[in-house]
């Protein structure tokens, strides 16, 4: 008997901010989602892949960046995130879309759906 064991290693697309100065940095990228959360934000951890997943497939020319509020209050305050999970999404730059604790995936990819569309073409 043969077994073909196929070894899946679930990766993270999301990259974790380590510094402001990183997180300015990678806010000038043509298209940004950054995940605010903290540790003891329940929701967040399930809410997070499922962001995750939607950019994967729907929105691939967004980077994802996670923000933990509580290791990097500077970053959270500069952006007047006070709440977790508050996802940003920012295109060249601007912040185009803010949603905060009650977050539907479905609303989420209806409002990214017209810009990502303008820059991307797709």
């Amino acid at each position: 008997m043969e077994f073909n064991c196929n070894l899946i290693i679930l990766k993270t697309m999301f990259l974790e901010i380590k510094s402001f100065e990183q997180f300015l940095r990678l806010k000038e990228e043509t298209a940004l989602l950054a995940y605010f959360s903290t540790d003891a934000c329940n929701v967040c951890k399930v809410l997070k892949p499922k962001v995750e997943e939607l950019v994967k497939v729907e929105f691939p020319e967004i980077k994802l960046v996670y923000i933990k509020s509580d290791v990097l209050p500077e970053v959270a305050a500069q952006n007047q995130v006070f709440a977790a999970p508050t996802i940003l999404i920012f295109f060249d730059g601007r912040e185009y879309i803010r949603k905060s604790r009650n977050i539907g995936i479905s609303e989420l990819q209806r409002e990214i759906a017209r810009p990502y569309s303008m820059i991307f073409g797709n």
